[in-house]
């Protein structure tokens, strides 16, 4: 009788070694670097770069290298259980409304919702933040605010909404705005900016007639114009930044992308893959090794920038894996790891109070937990539909139980795998662009360059917890 054994999300994964059935086992991985390899425990997150001639030597169980990280061994395995199924939820990301006066190609909200939806009303969206205060009292430590993100949708079509929730709420939250920039007038902007609230827009490319393929109005026209206009009026306001959705119709054209944004001085960026939740996503979707070559050399023209300037360009997607390797408890995002945050980390809200693990579910019914507006908060993260994505980990997913970067990917994402590849227990997409980033961001930890590309003062709360360098 054939028996299927399947990982218990309750517990810590010591013990738990696919590929020798004791451990633990360190896999060396090539890192395409002259003088080095990566030595990688995957159930703990831990890595070491090992001179190629040193490699045997290290793998010895009499070295100073293995004696030290084995004795360390389980206070890594600790980290990587917390960081993976110990936080509490902290942030929303909130739609105001269900419409948009954009139709992307790649949007992962239904087309009827973005066209017909419902908006909430000031008074709505003020109930919903009231709620939502009482409820981060029993999950966010005191002292610290949890975060709304306005997202969408179009935020902005919900602007006397938004605006009102701010101020009522100005000192419960931080706050952010996720918007397509096209309503960011000088009203707007002067709101929000005196109020240090988080600007997000989203543009796709350098050159107007790309950018409109993917991204443009109902009737087809450009919003090019209008973005580059909010960019420019935001020059030099630090808490701004700009997304850049990469599909086939750009992906060649990601270094002048990032020249762009850099003339521009926007503090950081990100270059995100697109997410194939839908077809229309899935219709301009680059295949892996294609993007990965533009993606990389985008990364290096982000360094070549500092070298000339002095000043930095993060692309925050990237940074987040880069830290996830360095630091893994200092990620700030949470998309790129098992479980993911959605619906652990954060959830996300819709226009009529319907609760989702993440803003990549909003429409799909079978991910709907519950109501804020009527059910208890907690009650709904343990419902079917939000433990759906809870309790996917990287360990019941082939062939990603097995990989030795498992916990720097966390096989996302898993709206993405459910509409794309029917199912949670099976892999998202773009598993070559994950390996190539985690490649290049020990080469650049093998080189010394990795706090270029990272925020400021990203270490601030960080500590050493071993620093092996005999070898």
């Amino acid at each position: 009788m054939n028996e299927t054994k399947t990982f218990d999300n309750k517990a810590s994964s010591r013990g738990i070694h696919f590929n020798t059935g004791n451990g633990p086992s360190l896999l060396p991985v090539s890192i395409d670097h002259p003088e080095y390899v990566a030595l990688l425990d995957p159930d703990a997150a831990f890595w070491s770069l090992i001179q190629k001639d040193k490699l045997g030597e290290a793998l010895c169980n009499e070295s100073t290298f293995m004696q030290q990280f084995l004795s360390r061994r389980d206070e890594f395995l600790e980290e990587i259980d917390a960081l993976r199924f110990g936080l509490k939820p902290s942030a929303v990301y909130f739609n105001p409304t269900d419409r948009c006066n954009l139709n992307c190609s790649y949007c992962y909200i239904p087309e009827d919702m973005r066209s017909d939806g419902k908006t909430m009303t000031p008074d709505e969206l003020i109930k919903a933040l009231g709620i939502l205060k009482e409820y981060f009292k029993t999950t966010v430590p005191e002292g610290l605010k949890p975060q709304i993100i306005f997202h969408g949708a179009e935020p902005m079509m919900a602007r006397e909404a938004v605006f009102a929730g701010i101020d009522a709420y100005l000192d419960d939250f931080r706050f952010g705005v996720q918007t397509n920039g096209t309503l960011l007038d000088d009203e707007a902007i002067e709101f929000l900016t005196s109020r240090n609230i988080g600007i997000g827009l989203s543009l796709d490319s350098h050159l107007e007639e790309i950018c409109t393929r993917t991204r443009k109005t109902w009737e087809g026209d450009s919003v090019y114009a209008h973005v580059v206009r909010a960019m420019n009026k935001l020059k030099g306001y630090a808490n701004f930044n700009v997304i850049c959705t990469v599909t086939q119709e750009n992906m060649d054209k990601l270094v002048e992308m990032v020249d762009f944004f850099h003339e521009h001085e926007v503090p950081i960026c990100m270059l995100n893959q697109v997410r194939c939740t839908r077809q229309g996503a899935r219709d301009i979707k680059p295949l892996d090794h294609e993007m990965a070559k533009y993606y990389l050399k985008a990364l290096d023209r982000t360094y070549e920038l500092y070298q000339k300037t002095g000043r930095k360009l993060v692309v925050a997607n990237f940074a987040n894996v880069l830290v996830s390797v360095v630091a893994p408890a200092a990620r700030r995002l949470m998309c790129d790891i098992s479980p993911c945050g959605g619906g652990r980390c954060f959830f996300a809200l819709s226009a009529s109070g319907d609760m989702f693990p993440c803003s990549e579910f909003v429409g799909v019914e079978r991910f709907k937990g519950g109501n804020l507006y009527t059910d208890n908060i907690d009650e709904v993260l343990q419902t079917e539909a939000f433990r759906a994505v809870t309790e996917r980990v990287v360990e019941n997913i082939d062939p990603c139980k097995t990989c030795a970067i498992r916990h720097f990917c966390g096989s996302p994402c898993p709206a993405e795998a459910h509409e794309m590849n029917g199912g949670q227990n099976v892999p998202g997409a773009f598993c070559e662009l994950y390996e190539e980033q985690v490649r290049y961001a020990l080469r650049l930890i093998a080189e010394g360059k990795e706090d270029i590309y990272l925020w400021e003062d990203w270490d601030a709360d960080t500590t050493t917890s071993i620093d092996l360098t005999s070898l």
